[in-house]
């Protein structure tokens, strides 16, 4: 019977692709899983290894990429949704894409995660283990609040009790988790799995005062305002509440000595246990130390070995979009995704390190998988790269509403450039100047520009 489901299921994916459509990547498993969602988990079942989700606001991709380097390495066959089909339609397209007879091509999923499927997809799968990340206020007209999320999140631990858990100490949402595994714990005779926590711990790389776009600063038993030893990134940092309450767990994967060499590479220190490693990134910015810590983490839950962490960690590339490099028209152009405030803040942070005057191409669009509230823009620090570009082009849907937000962050009006079509877009920024271009895209424009690249020779790939 799940035979003909997945034939079925795959024929219209064939159709769809032959009529031209689009959506056929996802479209057979969003078939099979709404004829039958049990299927999923009997395809999941397959895996000898079992699998791993992650989740996250910001970084599921990278994380992933990361943890998919780390744990290939002793020649582990995954299943991983590499595309970035994150919602229980691609989850379900690549388990079926995998299946073969009986069988299934692969000893192990990987699946990054969408935040409000999050629950749906756990209660299907039934991971080994649980990365949980981050949340950041990301996209409020489709997923409202973040206690509405943590809410969620916090459902799912308790109704996954085998599963172990990786949590970021740092955020304080995401940290609280751990106190919803030990009461499931405790009530189920001490049967939950272990928590393991990640962070950062070198206050070099901490920020002088809270973003005032921070967002998750409350404490979640009794209310009260956090207090902040260092902050790291967004709300991310040494917290404790002032009533005693909670407070930062102590985290057993850790990062010092943290070197971050502007939108090009990072370095630091990993603490695993009892052991401990210099470990140089070849992704900028602390953002993407806290998604190395999280594979880290993630990893040696699942078994790996230091060396295998350190060595998958080095030789991660960059996923699409997110610090990706690629040539055209004789010049660098670097692609930083930016979807939200924190993430956003982060990406400037890093730029700002780089010296000299920039190029940037930066793209706002306002389409359902951005958010339709662009508001957020308001929220995100372009003072501080202000003073360091020479032009900016801006395009996108919403092209002129960022030039408005990049002339009052300081931006020289002289230096502002509206050219709404993309492709426009992109050739007038090329043509003004031979160094290195900077785009920064929101997650609709960066697809839409790795399109571009791609018909033109100078990317390669396609996702879903």
């Amino acid at each position: 019977m799940l035979g003909a489901k997945i034939a079925v299921a795959r024929a219209a994916g064939r159709l769809s692709r032959l009529a031209g459509r689009g959506g056929g990547t996802t479209l057979p498993g969003k078939l099979l899983w709404k004829v039958d969602p049990g299927a999923i988990d009997r395809l999941a079942a397959r895996l000898r290894d079992g699998t791993a989700l992650i989740s996250a606001t910001n970084g599921k991709t990278t994380t992933a990429a990361m943890v998919a380097a780390i744990l290939e390495r002793s020649g582990t066959r995954l299943v991983h949704n590499r595309a970035g089909a994150n919602m229980a339609g691609g989850v379900a397209s690549v388990l079926l894409g995998a299946a073969r007879g009986d069988g299934i091509d692969g000893d192990a999923g990987l699946f990054e995660v969408d935040e409000f499927w999050l629950d749906r997809v756990v209660a299907q799968l039934r991971p080994r283990v649980l990365l949980l990340a981050n949340l950041f206020r990301d996209q409020l007209d489709r997923y409202g609040e973040l206690e509405t999320i943590a809410d969620r999140w916090a459902a799912t631990v308790a109704a996954a009790p085998d599963t172990q858990l990786v949590l970021n100490a740092d955020d304080p949402l995401v940290a609280d988790l751990g106190r919803v595994r030990e009461a499931t714990g405790a009530a189920d005779g001490a049967r939950a799995a272990a928590v393991t926590y990640f962070g950062v711990q070198d206050d070099a790389v901490a920020l002088r005062d809270m973003a005032h776009a921070s967002d998750s600063k409350h404490c979640r038993r009794c209310g009260a305002v956090l207090s902040y030893d260092a902050v790291y990134m967004g709300h991310l940092g040494r917290w404790h509440c002032p009533n005693g309450d909670t407070s930062r767990p102590a985290p057993g994967v850790y990062a010092t000595a943290v070197t971050l060499d502007g939108t090009r590479a990072a370095r630091f220190e990993l603490h695993l246990g009892g052991e401990r490693a210099a470990v140089a990134l070849p992704l900028p910015g602390l953002y993407n130390v806290y998604n190395a810590l999280g594979a880290a983490a993630l990893t040696r839950a699942l078994g790996a070995p230091l060396a295998d962490i350190v060595a998958g960690l080095e030789s991660t590339q960059a996923a699409f979009g997110r610090a990706e490099t690629v040539q055209i028209a004789g010049r660098d152009l670097a692609i930083l995704l930016v979807k939200n405030p924190a993430g956003a803040n982060e990406v400037l942070r890093t730029l700002a390190l780089d010296p000299g005057k920039h190029d940037v191409l930066a793209v706002l669009n306002d389409k359902i998988a951005d958010g339709r509230d662009i508001s957020w823009v308001w929220d995100a620090d372009f003072e501080v790269i202000a003073g360091s570009v020479r032009r900016v082009t801006c395009s996108g849907t919403r092209a002129a509403e960022l030039a408005l937000r990049l002339k009052y962050a300081g931006v020289a009006p002289q230096r502002l450039h509206v050219v709404t079509d993309l492709e426009a877009g992109l050739d007038a920024a090329l043509a003004d100047g031979d160094g290195r271009l900077i785009a920064l895209p929101t997650y609709t424009a960066m697809l839409a520009l790795r399109e571009l690249l791609v018909a033109r020779g100078a990317a390669t790939g396609s996702f879903a």
